[in-house]
């Protein structure tokens, strides 16, 4: 029977239990005893089952499946050893040391009813010989969490377990050390909202699928929380320390059955889980008012959100510490947490919950302008690909993107909430329009396949004339238009958005292909004879729960508490919208293609910028800040 993978069928997942891989050298943690082996892997199934192993040089593919099997009783037939973008055919030369590998099975061979089943024998519960906690990674900057580990264990150890956390659509546990605090949240990858192992009944995915955001993969939003941890040069946002770890304990959850069925005896399970450092607070931003939060804090935070392009950044993720004892409501700390929305695969609706707050109306101070100058995107994501080898190049290709469009807007000139809303989608009559930053991206999109189909595109560098493309009976009407014309065409529409025409959207799988992965997102576009605005012809696509299909634009109705709190119809992730459509694509373009869309995005940016500026100071002036706003 085929799967309907837009419905939240339940998946059955039984007790991963762990046995030493066979035919490697044995583990033997990080007591200073030497390896037998180069490398050691973690692999996870992609219903949650993890195990780790030596990998000798003479290992293959082939090898870590044979092993996988025997240990965990997993099916391999028809199956793809996976790490990150990459499908490892049989070399595992690329594969570096603690790196997470995932194990997939093919469309035509999953089940939703085929569990990952434990081993039998007189000792199921073999380990695979490490310790209770393992970072994967070895950057300077986890120093930190080391520490923290080594008080979870010894706490472990002396019989203090961890605290499952109520609030949240995904499993979440506090470690505590030996005086019974909370030192650490953990997240198994394998708990998120639709994963199999969901302990809040969220489930019906495989790890590798697309969430709860459809540009973020289930499964995958820890390394995007230890990737905002590391972008956070010198605790700039004060984003909590933050690992990706191989963790093992009896409280975690596994779904058994399917219908999601909680096994009555609890036993030692290996999860792969995002390891953070749990801050002490007063309460959220969602408690009190916003005016007396510090200027330089609403900015730190709001520069990181954009460099990321964080999808969920609402009042309940800032943490909120008084830094005095007095009882009344005086200089407070914002700490930032729960990234996993971040760096997605594609340009969606962002949610910036500081949007409209007073503070990000101000200016940059000169700090934070210099700060901005010294992003390097470049070095950010090759920074990214050492420390989390397992990212995908269209999550950085996305920093990249953003950071790019923050060091330009700053640098002409806005502030913090001109740029938040030039990179917002905004609802109009029931319908969701195109931030401006995705407009920009959808016409330097448009020039390059100018270029690419223009006979001067490829010789002509003086950039004296671009072509538009009329595609009529099968042919090419070239219309010669200078490169001014063009930038300017593109910023000919009211209130900061192109007229877009309807997108047309056809039928969609949710499960695709790897060529269907790197098609191209917008077609050569059409441009009428009497219009200076590009037509654009492009595939949408949406996920919501319960709904296979959603109108080109859909339209949500927005709640009572909706509009009071916010006349711009914005939403958090936390509300379960539909998930955002995509407008463009950024990874399927070639690396050449790619440099000369940077090229194009930033040519495009200040005609984009003066567009803004204009229709701030046009618009009515608001009376925005407040007297105790703090500086």
């Amino acid at each position: 029977m085929s799967r309907n993978m837009d419905s939240p069928v339940q998946t059955q997942m039984a007790v991963a239990a762990f046995k030493s891989p066979l035919g490697s050298g044995e583990y033997h943690g990080t007591n200073g005893l030497e390896r037998k082996s180069s490398r050691r892997v973690f692999v996870q199934t992609e219903t949650g089952c993890v195990l780790g192993m030596e990998l000798n040089r003479s290992d293959n593919v082939n090898t870590v499946k044979r092993r996988l099997q025997v240990a965990l009783n997993f099916p391999i037939e028809e199956s793809s050893l996976t790490f990150g973008d990459m499908v490892l055919k049989n070399d595992l030369s690329a594969i570096r040391n603690d790196s997470p590998l995932l194990l997939t099975r093919n469309l035509m061979h999953r089940s939703s009813s085929t569990p990952c089943l434990s081993p039998t024998g007189k000792d199921i519960q073999q380990r695979d010989q490490s310790g209770p906690i393992e970072i994967l990674g070895h950057s300077f900057r986890f120093a930190k969490t080391k520490q923290l580990i080594k008080e979870t264990i010894k706490a472990i150890k002396n019989g203090v377990d961890p605290i499952p956390a109520q609030g949240g659509l995904g499993g979440a546990y506090y470690f505590r050390n030996v005086r019974g605090d909370s030192v650490a949240i953990v997240k198994p990858t394998d708990e998120e909202p639709f994963a199999p192992n969901n302990p809040k009944g969220f489930v019906g995915k495989a790890l590798g699928q697309p969430g709860l955001k459809r540009s973020v993969r289930v499964g995958e939003t820890g390394f995007r929380e230890v990737a905002a941890y590391l972008l956070d040069y010198d605790n700039f946002a004060n984003v909590p320390p933050t690992s990706l770890v191989k963790i093992t304990h009896s409280i975690f959850n596994i779904n058994d059955g399917v219908n999601a069925n909680r096994p009555q005896t609890k036993k030692l399970v290996s999860k792969i889980a995002s390891f953070q450092q749990y801050i002490p607070h007063d309460f959220d931003a969602s408690d009190h008012g916003t005016s007396s939060f510090p200027v330089s804090s609403v900015h730190r935070i709001g520069i990181l959100d954009i460099r990321i392009f964080n999808t969920d950044r609402h009042a309940g993720n800032l943490l909120v510490r008084k830094l005095d004892d007095v009882g009344r409501f005086g200089q407070v700390e914002l700490i930032p947490i729960d990234h996993g929305l971040c760096l997605p695969e594609s340009l969606e609706d962002p949610y910036f919950e500081w949007i409209h707050w007073p503070q990000a109306s101000i200016p940059f101070s000169d700090d934070e302008l210099e700060y901005i100058s010294n992003l390097d995107p470049a070095r950010d994501s090759e920074m990214l690909r050492s420390e989390l080898p397992m990212i995908r190049e269209a999550c950085l290709r996305v920093l990249h993107l953003c950071t790019i469009f923050l060091k330009e807007a700053a640098a002409y000139g806005l502030c913090l909430a001109e740029i938040g809303e030039m990179m917002s989608r905004e609802f109009r009559n029931g319908e969701e329009e195109p931030s401006d930053l995705e407009v920009i991206c959808i016409e330097a999109r448009r020039l390059i396949t100018e270029e690419v189909f223009s006979p001067r595109g490829e010789s002509d560098d003086d950039g004296g004339f671009l072509f538009d493309i009329d595609c009529e009976d099968g042919g090419y009407e070239l219309t010669q238009k200078s490169s001014s014309e063009v930038s300017a065409s593109a910023f000919h529409f009211g209130n900061g958005h192109a007229l877009l025409s309807r997108l047309e959207e056809g039928p969609e799988e949710e499960e695709e292909s790897e060529g269907d992965e790197e098609k191209e997102l917008v077609s050569p576009p059409t441009l009428a004879k009497n219009q200076s605005i590009s037509k654009l012809s492009m595939s949408l696509k949406y996920t919501s729960l319960g709904e296979k299909k959603q109108p080109k634009f859909p339209k949500f109705a927005a709640s009572k508490s909706d509009n009071a709190a916010n006349s711009s119809s914005r939403r958090s992730a936390n509300e379960q919208l539909p998930a955002s459509s995509s407008f463009v694509k950024l990874a399927d373009m070639k690396d050449d293609k790619w440099a000369l869309f940077l090229e194009k995005v930033q040519e495009l940016l200040h005609p984009s910028f003066a567009k803004r500026k204009s229709i701030t100071l046009g618009q009515k002036q608001r009376q925005r800040l407040g007297t105790s706003c703090q500086f």
